[in-house]
Order: structure tokens, then sequence, then C-alpha cells
């Protein structure tokens, strides 16, 4: 039996009431995947999921700066255009490289948590100490022993940058 929609997101909905979706904020997003399914571990899946986080359909406005694909999860470091809110950014993120792992995976059905958490950055944070902490993640959960052993991340930064 599935729920009415209203009733899927009204926990959702609750946890986004009084948030504010500035433009040209920077927000640290964390998306997982629905049960913590570990879609992600399969090559071909990640690479098609990361190929759509690029999609001018899924950015919209917003920037990525940084992001990295785990296993079970996805960190992305937005930044947000002048016109398309971060829930909706955030939205068809999912929409897009859930679409694209659920061609690969030959199923059907929600691929992501339908909530997400975020994390507004201020003024002072240092945004390449924020997108080295988020690509770190595959080095911290041991799934490499250098960030160049981890195929599934990426930031803009990446001529002048190291960890």
């Amino acid at each position: 039996m599935d729920m009415h929609v209203e009733d899927r997101f009204r926990g959702h909905r609750a946890l986004r009431r009084g948030r504010v979706s500035l433009p040209g904020q920077v927000y640290h997003v964390t998306v997982v995947t629905r049960d913590r399914r570990p879609w992600f571990a399969d090559f071909h899946v990640a690479c098609e999921a990361a190929r759509a986080f690029h999609r001018p359909v899924a950015l919209a406005d917003a920037t990525l700066l940084a992001w990295v694909l785990m296993p079970d999860h996805v960190h992305w470091l937005l930044e947000l255009g002048p016109r398309v809110p971060l829930e909706m950014v955030v939205s068809r993120m999912k929409a897009t490289s859930g679409v694209q792992a659920n061609r690969m995976l030959a199923r059907a059905g929600p691929l992501w948590c339908p909530a997400f958490h975020d994390r507004a950055l201020r003024q002072e944070d240092d945004l390449r100490a924020v997108a080295r902490y988020i690509i770190a993640n595959p080095l911290r959960a041991g799934l490499a022993e250098h960030i160049g052993g981890y195929p599934f991340w990426d930031c803009v930064w990446l001529p002048s940058f190291s960890l």
C-alpha cells in the first residue's frame, strides 16, 4: 500500500520549514539512497550517476563546486544561481541521477531518500577546505588509500587542489 504523496513528504517539509534558499549561497548537501542501499558500489551505475550530476537539466542555474559519490550516498558542494531554489536543484539532481542509475540497474522507483541534509556555508568558511573534507570521504571510509585511487569525485579547483 503506497502512501499518499502529501503524507510521504510531510516529514521532509517539516524539516525544511523555516529554511531559506538564498541566491549565490553555497551549500554542502548530503543525500542518502533509500534504505542506504549501496547502488553505487557498481562501477557502471556510479559512472552514470556521476555523468548526470553535470547535466544542465540537473543543475539548472546552480554551480557544482565539488562532489563525491559514495556507495550509498552523495555529497555536493553547490552554489545557487539567481533563480532556482536549493530544494528544486537537489530534486533535479536526484531525479536526473536516479533515472540514469535505474536504467543501468534495470529497476524502477525512487533511488534516493526524499529528504536531504544541507548546511549553508558562512562567509568566513573556507570553500576549498570544505571541498577537501567532502572529497576525502572515500579515504575516511577506507574505500581508497589516496584520492587518485577513487574515481567518483570532482572539484572545480582540481588543477590547484591537493589533499
